[in-house]
């Protein structure tokens, strides 16, 4: 047990040389390749970073983009919805007046016609009531009346009939 611990002098050398035969080949072989790996990989690394760092910006500006054509249609949808209102309430108005219109003509039209009734009932009633007044003073006369004594009879009761009127 005790030769574990005890150097050997031709033991070290071989180590030694083994060592420095292997870090020799590793050197020629080995650290080339191994270096050059290592260098690939930073590169794509960085390649890929670059690439992930491009297409954030390109993400963030199509987003950007997309925010804006969003808000842009936004604000035309409310445009178009202000003057879909505004046009409604015009074509509503226009409505409004048109049967206000119609309403005012319909109401001319009955008062023209209620006039003319009244005053179409007025000479029938007048007519009757000059002859009514004409019958009743034939009875108090006793006797036919001629024509001239008719036409002022007539005369006089249409002008009381109207005196009578004007004063309703």
């Amino acid at each position: 047990m005790e030769q574990l611990f005890t150097p050997h002098v031709g033991l070290m050398v071989w180590t030694v040389a083994a060592f420095l035969v292997l870090v020799g080949v590793l050197a020629k072989f080995g650290w080339g390749p191994i270096l050059k790996g290592l260098d690939e990989r930073e590169d794509n690394l960085r390649k890929t970073r670059q690439a992930a760092d491009d297409a954030r910006r390109v993400a963030d500006e199509l987003r950007r983009d997309y925010e804006a054509r969003l808000s842009r249609a936004e604000a035309q949808a409310k445009e178009l919805l202000a003057e879909a209102e505004t046009r409604a309430r015009a074509f509503k108005d226009d409505l409004v007046k048109a049967a206000q219109v119609e309403n005012e003509k319909m109401i001319a039209d009955a008062r023209a016609k209620l006039a003319e009734e009244e005053r179409r009932l007025a000479r029938e009633l007048r007519a009757e009531m000059a002859d009514l007044s004409l019958r009743s003073t034939e009875k108090i006369l006793r006797r036919e009346l001629g024509p001239a004594d008719q036409d002022r009879l007539v005369k006089e009761a249409l002008a009381d009939f109207e005196t009578w009127t004007a004063k309703k």
